[in-house]
């Protein structure tokens, strides 16, 4: 035992894993000293604490696993525990720590943000509950996180928003999601918001509800304008800005290329091998009705100002990628690994024949 401890000490010695840099010497905005040590990966100390609201949701649990993989320690705050035991294996032990919390309660949140460096907040709703509105989640909720970080001394606050946030929208989503973005920086004048366009990946509401019912992708003749984004690229993005300070600014992190619904529900048609749908396109009234009635019954059905968001085009404003590091990726490179589940077992493992843009020529993969 003697004799294998001072082996890996001697090896340790050898190839430098004990030894540090100035480079792993980092001051915050508070002057606080962050020193970062180990070898990379999950089992290295980066120093920096990090808390991630919203973390159970779609882009929050990848952007936990790329913290965790840089050896960050990083507070999950949770309202479901079952929702909160995937993040276990995303961290060295005592990495990730996870704690109950209640958007409403201020003291909580206080508690969550205690000792972090970095919080962001990607709380958000697609449509709403008889509990949570609009207001609560985007306006309410964001002003009060930001609040009780300014009031802890917080050094840097991320706010999540979305590429087509507008006081002036017909969708209340968009609505909300601006006026989060003005209370926040009232709250906390340093804060950086992050406009990620819409976000496709394995478990997206996307792909695979296009993929499912199309019908509801119809409206607006599908010629609705969105610019996809991988939302690998994006949780990259934000893990970056551990490193990276870019306070006070507001980045748009739009897809590589505008595409319409048209051209997606053919690429899923493409590359799922299934015959496009015949189902009609419903005129916007009928639409609105019909997702009025299923929300009664069902609360993550469609809602009424998800289909009013199918006519709004995405916002035209160039991408800050550079600004954070990342080169987004296309969707075509990712639709198989994420469309194939739909095939049939005949057609499982068949190469994918990517259908032409408008404007360019066929692309043709083989998997």
């Amino acid at each position: 035992m003697l004799a294998s401890t001072s082996k890996m000490l001697r090896l340790q010695r050898v190839s430098g894993v004990g030894k540090r840099t100035y480079h792993d010497l980092v001051n915050l905005p508070t002057q606080k000293p962050v020193i970062s040590y180990g070898p990379p990966g999950y089992s290295a100390v980066s120093g920096h604490t990090v808390t991630v609201f919203g973390a159970t949701g779609f882009l929050g649990r990848y952007l936990v696993s790329k913290l965790g993989k840089l050896g960050t320690q990083v507070i999950v705050p949770y309202r479901d525990e079952d929702d909160s035991r995937i993040f276990k294996p995303m961290g060295d032990l005592g990495q990730i720590v996870r704690m109950e919390w209640d958007i409403r309660s201020e003291q909580q949140i206080a508690e969550c943000v205690r000792h972090s460096d970095i919080v962001f907040n990607l709380v958000g709703r697609d449509y709403e509950t008889k509990n949570f509105k609009f207001g609560d989640v985007h306006i309410e909720g964001a002003e009060r996180i930001a609040k009780v970080c300014a009031a802890e001394g917080v050094p840097r606050f991320v706010q999540v928003s979305h590429l087509n946030a507008s006081a002036t929208s017909q969708s209340k989503f968009y609505q909300t999601k601006a006026e989060g973005e003005e209370r926040v920086k009232a709250a906390f004048p340093t804060a950086t918001v992050m406009r990620p366009g819409p976000m496709y990946g394995y478990e997206d509401r996307l792909l695979n509800n296009m993929a499912f019912w199309s019908i509801w992708w119809k409206l607006n003749q599908a010629e609705t304008r969105i610019r996809p984004v991988h939302v690998f690229d994006v949780a990259q993005a934000l893990a970056n800005q551990v490193a990276n300070n870019v306070s006070g600014r507001t980045l748009s992190l739009p897809g590589p290329s505008t595409l319409t619904y048209e051209y997606l529900l053919d690429l899923i048609s493409s590359v799922t091998l299934r015959p496009p749908s015949r189902a009609p396109m419903l005129p916007k009234p009928i639409a609105l009705a019909a997702a009025k009635l299923a929300q009664s019954v069902w609360w993550p059905a469609l809602s009424p100002d998800e289909v009013i968001r199918r006519y709004i085009d995405d916002s035209d404003v160039p991408g800050d990628w550079e600004v954070v590091g990342v080169n987004p990726t296309e969707i075509e490179s990712h639709a198989i690994k994420y469309l194939r589940r739909y095939r049939t077992a005949e057609n499982y493992v068949r190469p994918a024949v990517i259908p032409p843009r408008p404007s360019a020529k066929a692309i043709v993969e083989e998997y």
